[in-house]
């Protein structure tokens, strides 16, 4: 199953299925913690931790004795990330609780990094949940953000869109556009935030603000026989079984008119989103698709002036 959570209504249940586990690259991640010294990092806290898919990979790329704390809004994803911890073996190093980003319930200076992935995507004041992995980190220590731009998606091509025509490209486009604005606009987060996160790191007066772009893309190519295309493909079927584009019909709809978008034109844009969807989903079928997989997500670091800073 690729999602075991994708009927509930708990934040973010759409994305904790099982091709979460293949949004990084290890080597990657190992270069970062090259970059980034992790090796000097003793305590870790992992906000907005969801069901911990980020905090255990970044088990494998600091040190073996460094403690991971996690917090989430959400009291189900608290007990589900406990769970899968103890499953890895790492219950005796990784902790959670429930408590949210804007309001950390931890004292000044505790951590020597305090992260987040796809987090401040979804908030409504991202800075204030920033001000706060700020206030809770060390002097000196680490604030690393993995956040995306995912507008950009709607200019990627594929076999089957690369011929389109342009209109319909961009009426794709637009609707998307619409809709992340509209998003943010009714105060549920703006999902291409990340190319926002270095200024807003900037304005805090972190140091050594840095810059990353995540090097992994997701390729499908017949026979879609490998372990990550194979979640992609059943993630995919039952999104379209439930009727969803990006999001359902309904947030669609919602979130295109908060944004600016007409109600005359809505139904026209919706049935050209969902009429590429169906073409992509018949050269899957026919076994002719091909896709690179590629997206923009940042990994952007800064620390907080005091120790080893200067």
């Amino acid at each position: 199953m690729a999602n075991e959570f994708r009927s509930l209504s708990s934040h973010s249940a759409e994305n904790f299925g099982d091709t979460r586990d293949y949004w990084w690259n290890l080597d990657f991640l190992e270069l970062m913690a090259r970059r980034l010294s992790l090796e000097r990092v003793q305590d870790v806290l992992d906000v907005g931790s969801g069901v911990g898919h980020w905090g255990r990979l970044l088990a494998s790329v600091i040190p073996r004795h460094a403690r991971v704390r996690g917090v989430d809004r959400d009291p189900l994803w608290v007990e589900k990330a406990d769970a899968r911890a103890a499953a890895h073996g790492l219950a005796g190093r990784f902790t959670y609780q429930v408590a949210v980003a804007e309001k950390l319930p931890f004292a000044d200076a505790s951590f020597d990094l305090v992260t987040c992935q796809t987090v401040l995507i979804h908030l409504r004041d991202p800075g204030a949940a920033v001000d706060e992995m700020i206030r809770v980190a060390r002097p000196g220590g680490l604030i690393l953000a993995a956040e995306p731009n995912n507008i950009a998606s709607a200019l990627v091509f594929d076999s089957v869109s690369v011929r389109d025509p342009v209109d319909e490209v961009l009426a794709r486009a637009r609707l998307q556009l619409f809709c992340e604005r509209g998003k943010a606009a009714l105060g549920e987060g703006y999902n291409s935030f990340g190319d926002l996160v270095p200024g807003l790191f900037a304005e805090r007066n972190l140091v050594d603000v840095r810059v990353y772009l995540n090097d992994k893309a997701s390729i499908l190519l017949p026979p879609y026989d490998s372990s990550e295309q194979r979640a992609t493909l059943e993630e995919r079927a039952d999104l379209k079984d439930r009727g969803f584009w990006i999001w359902s019909l309904e947030d669609t709809r919602r979130y295109f008119l908060a944004g600016g978008g007409r109600e005359t034109e809505f139904d026209a844009l919706w049935s050209i989103a969902i009429s590429a969807s169906d073409r992509l989903d018949k050269a899957i079928a026919d076994r002719t698709y091909t896709g690179a997989g590629p997206g923009i997500s940042y990994l952007v670091a800064g620390r907080k002036p005091g120790l080893h800073t200067a």
